[in-house]
């Protein structure tokens, strides 16, 4: 047996952007009233929500989301938890001493796996104004984002705007991950309910041609 935890954020004209982006917009095309079937029309960005970066979106060769190969989407994955660290502290990084923590006591980063990283930050989600606030959000540090490509994972997640923190403003995660083949995931929620170690990570992100990235349905799968 299996349970599945879905670590996904519902996704809404209401759900937090990136300063300048706009909001999802929503336009009823068909009613089930006057036309027997109910239809909109979204538009939204790319990167929205619980999402999906490919290396496209940081790296000009880089692929983009449709070409992402579906045995690198449903992966083993480990979290590494700093949510304590982050409670006074919105500048808080993910280092490698943290991933060295981690390491000694749940064993290596698998290669082929995901690493998520929880910061608690989802709880600011009802408070957009301090979600995004002035980009004031912890995140990895350049240090582990270059330990995740040593260790050959296939991708990072958190539970905030990026994996960046938000007063790094040169990308540094982004611009050594990326350009490595990984992937990323923004935005999750609800990462307190994983082990640090032994679920796998389903993402379910369409396969849109040429996109830089894409919200998703992200799943935890956990031994029952």
């Amino acid at each position: 047996m299996t349970r599945v935890v879905d670590l996904t954020q519902p996704l809404g004209p209401g759900t937090p952007v990136w300063p300048g982006e706009e909001p999802l917009a929503a336009t009823v095309r068909w009613t089930v009233a006057a036309d027997g079937a109910y239809g909109r029309r979204i538009d939204l960005p790319e990167h929205l929500g619980t999402h999906f970066d490919a290396p496209a979106h940081f790296a000009a060769d880089g692929a983009t989301v449709e070409a992402i190969a579906a045995d690198r989407l449903v992966v083993p994955v480990r979290v590494v938890d700093i949510a304590e660290r982050c409670q006074d502290d919105p500048d808080a990084l993910v280092t490698a001493a943290d991933l060295d923590a981690h390491e000694a006591a749940h064993g290596a980063l698998p290669a082929g796996s995901a690493l998520l990283a929880r910061t608690g930050w989802d709880r600011h989600l009802g408070d957009p104004a301090r979600y995004v606030g002035d980009l004031r959000f912890p995140g990895f540090g350049a240090d582990a984002a270059a330990r995740a490509v040593e260790r050959g994972l296939v991708g990072l997640g958190i539970d905030t705007l990026s994996v960046d923190r938000g007063a790094d403003a040169a990308y540094p995660v982004h611009l050594t991950t990326l350009p490595a083949g990984l992937w990323h995931l923004e935005g999750l929620v609800g990462l307190d309910a994983l082990p640090p170690s032994g679920a796998t990570l389903v993402v379910g992100v369409p396969p849109v041609a040429d996109a830089s990235g894409f919200p998703a349905r992200v799943l935890a799968l956990l031994p029952g």
